[in-house]
């Protein structure tokens, strides 16, 4: 089981030395949420530009939220991040539930599972350099990875699990062990009832801050105001792990569970904890 970082969003230029020290250490991937109307660097962009700043390290979206935007220009953006990046895009994608963010997109809010289920399958068939319609023809480049980069799908409800198995390549399940267990099993059984071979990627998020109290306390200030239109923000900071302990004893939750990556998303940003939570991998 491998390791990777989330990346804070209170700094967008900090973001570079972030990627230079994980890319230096021992973590697997950075990954970085999405938000339309919030200070939050747009993930594509940042990404592309920590792509050019490292070698190694995987670049992910967790999760991007597909129904805010266009498909073609998003299947584009994509396959060019992958080429360009020498196949070490991964894609994260979701609805997203925020009301705000899917005004300013312009996008019906009620409509987002459905514009989401036809973004899946539009995105994997132009990967595959199939035309766009009947007035227009294939969107290139093509991806590194034939077929599209891998499509992690974010998804806590069955419905919405279910996609994983018939378009994502995997889940990115942001939840404790006690809750990611479940939502584990319900992917494989529905990857292999749809036929699938070999099994699903299964990448767990928790919540970290790993130092002083003082970093502690500005991880959760802003995981508090992140998170406040859910009305479920304090419960959500209550969890984060910010002791040594607690952090090795999720890991080897996830790593019981069958997780093959667990991304330990940090809210605050001093990137020292990139040297305390290697001590951890």
């Amino acid at each position: 089981m491998s390791i990777g970082i989330g990346l804070p969003v209170s700094d967008p230029a900090a973001l570079l030395e972030w990627a230079r020290r994980a890319d230096a250490g021992p973590f697997r991937t950075l990954g970085l949420l999405d938000r339309l109307v919030y200070s939050n660097p747009e993930p594509l962009t940042a990404l592309a530009v920590l792509a050019g700043a490292t070698t190694r390290v995987r670049l992910q979206t967790e999760v991007l939220l597909a129904p805010l935007r266009e498909t073609a220009l998003l299947a584009k953006q994509a396959a060019t991040l992958d080429r360009m990046s020498g196949g070490r895009f991964v894609l994260g994608l979701g609805i997203g539930g925020r009301e705000d963010d899917h005004h300013a997109a312009g996008t019906p809010l009620r409509d987002r599972g459905r514009r989401f289920d036809r973004q899946l399958a539009d995105l994997r068939a132009l990967w595959s350099g199939e035309p766009h319609s009947a007035d227009a023809g294939p969107i290139g480049p093509a991806p590194a990875r034939e077929g599209g980069p891998e499509v992690l799908i974010g998804a806590f409800k069955p419905k919405a699990l279910a996609r994983v198995a018939r378009w994502g390549d995997g889940l990115l399940a942001a939840a404790p062990p006690s809750w990611a267990g479940g939502l584990f099993d319900t992917v494989r059984r529905d990857w292999h009832e749809h036929g699938r071979k070999g099994e699903p990627r299964l990448v767990a998020q928790v919540n970290v801050a790993l130092g002083p109290d003082s970093l502690v306390d500005e991880a959760k200030k802003a995981m508090l105001a992140y998170y406040a239109f859910t009305g479920m923000a304090e419960q959500m900071a209550s969890g984060m792990l910010t002791t040594a302990e607690d952090l090795r004893a999720a890991i080897r939750a996830y790593r019981d569970l069958g997780a093959d990556e667990v991304m330990l998303y940090c809210w605050a940003a001093d990137p020292g904890q990139l040297d305390r939570l290697a001590d951890l991998c």
